[in-house]
């Protein structure tokens, strides 16, 4: 197999990695990129900062990787995230609107009598989080100029010039079609985008174009959203295998197989992949604040950044209970106006003890995303396969394994969705390639098994719910 460059623009960096053909990782080069976090639940991005990410985190990881020729260049993309620009000069017209952003509301509160008909065609919920309220929404506030897309639209045209987007990634727009993957003239008129250049729709497998951006002419392909690449990476391909990653939030993801399910519980479903021809599903849930609630105790001076968070934790959370909704709740209860609070605060409260309340917070919402599956599949999750920067630290992961009361493996790298893609890449350079074998191989480097019973985890998710619906629900209802 031949050298992959590998790039996952995600919301909080750039992350490129060269693996060879024989599994090695032969360098890695990570660029930051900081959202703007505004007023009224606003979360923007310069494009530019996104594009000269991508081209100097590439550039690196080549120059760095030694030498060796590289076959494929492929692009994981945040998903959800979109902007405007024009197609005739590549120059971005708004900023990139970040799948977080919550300022679309309205336009879904103005569909609400259409809900029951997005869901059905789409497998999502009809909320901003995806990308066709957000598309509106520029449209409706910021420019009718140019095209509206998601970022690695965008982002492709600038490496390639072509004109074109993945299955995963457009199944994450409430404006597709879950049991074909086409774009829906109906959907496109309910959000009012009849009108709209829409890029095509390639496969995971696939090689769409050619760039020089890197270096010698290489092929472009293997695309595909990042959460469903890191899917990929861990295995997980048989149904109800799960596995979630903590970046800037927290995303678990369910392998559904080759029928087009739809979640009686909450969760959202979308394309896993399109590979081979086949195209397999999956159910997501998303916490919308992980590492972002850690930037934010970071901005607060309660601690000094991700890698201090188990010497800044207590040992207990002292009684004190956080609902991180720091932008919102997704699922199951899709609250994008749902704000976040801390109860049970004393004058004995301290520092850490709010520090362990939003750890423990974190990990009631993946329980309940992981109680959502269970649901939908029929059978508890024994194992939860996980990967992402905080999965550094230990008193989140044993948190995680407490509250799910199930064994989580963690992924001994940090960059599961860069080896996710490189997979893709590797089955659209050789199409004789299964998937199974094009998988980066990997053992976990290290696991947690619950260390409270069952009965106090419950009570403690009882207690956790309430606050839930006491503060972060209960004002919406009122």
């Amino acid at each position: 197999m031949t050298a992959v460059l590998a790039i996952d623009q995600g919301t909080s960096g750039t992350k490129a990695m060269v693996v060879d053909g024989s599994d090695r990782v032969l360098s890695v080069a990570e660029l930051p990129v900081r959202p703007r976090y505004l007023p009224g639940g606003g979360v923007e991005q310069d494009p530019g900062e996104l594009l000269e990410s991508v081209l100097e985190s590439g550039r690196r990881a080549v120059r760095d990787a030694g030498g060796p020729p590289i076959g494929c260049v492929t692009l994981a993309n945040q998903g959800e995230t979109v902007l405007a620009w024009d197609p005739a000069s590549g120059e971005p017209l708004t900023p990139a609107i970040v799948w977080q952003d919550r300022r679309a509301a309205e336009i879904c509160a103005g569909l609400a009598d259409r809900a029951e008909l997005v869901g059905r065609r789409t497998g999502l919920v009809l909320d901003p989080y995806f990308s066709a309220p957000k598309m509106r929404w520029i449209r409706d506030r910021l420019t009718g100029d140019g095209v509206v897309t998601t970022s690695d639209s965008w982002l492709l045209h600038r490496l390639t010039g072509e004109f074109v987007t993945d299955a995963a990634t457009a199944s994450r727009s409430l404006i597709t079609e879950l049991d074909t993957g086409a774009w829906s003239p109906e959907l496109l008129e309910v959000f009012g985008l009849a009108d709209e250049a829409l890029p095509r729709i390639a496969a995971c497998d696939e090689i769409v174009g050619e760039t020089s951006a890197f270096g010698a002419p290489a092929p472009v392909g293997g695309l595909v959203v990042d959460q469903q690449a890191a899917l990929l990476a861990q295995r997980c391909l048989a149904p109800g295998e799960a596995k979630c990653t903590f970046g800037t939030g927290a995303f678990l993801l369910a392998n559904m197989g080759t029928a087009p399910v739809r979640s009686g519980s909450g969760l959202a479903a979308s394309v896993a992949w399109r590979v081979r021809g086949k195209t397999a599903y999956c159910l997501d849930g998303q916490v919308p604040t992980a590492a972002s609630a850690v930037r934010w105790m970071q901005d607060l001076g309660l601690v000094g950044g991700a890698p201090e968070l188990d010497r800044a934790a207590a040992p207990d959370a002292g009684g004190v209970l956080c609902v991180p909704a720091l932008a919102g709740l997704s699922a199951p209860w899709w609250a994008p106006e749902a704000t976040a609070s801390f109860t049970g605060m004393t004058l004995s409260t301290t520092s850490g003890h709010l520090v362990r309340a939003v750890l423990d917070g974190i990990a009631a919402q993946v329980a309940e995303l992981a109680d959502c599956t269970a649901r939908d599949t029929g059978a508890s999750l024994s194992t939860l396969r996980v990967d992402g920067g905080l999965t550094r630290s230990r008193v989140l992961m044993q948190a995680v394994a407490d509250l799910l009361q199930a064994r989580v493996e963690v992924y001994p790298s940090e960059h599961a969705t860069a080896l996710g893609a490189v997979a893709f890449a590797r089955c659209a350079v050789d199409p004789a390639l299964p998937p199974a074998d094009a998988i980066v191989d990997w053992t976990p480097a290290t696991g947690y098994t619950p260390r409270i019973g069952a009965d106090e985890a419950a009570a403690f998710r009882a207690r956790w719910t309430a606050a839930v619906e006491s503060s972060a629900i209960g004002k919406e209802k009122k």
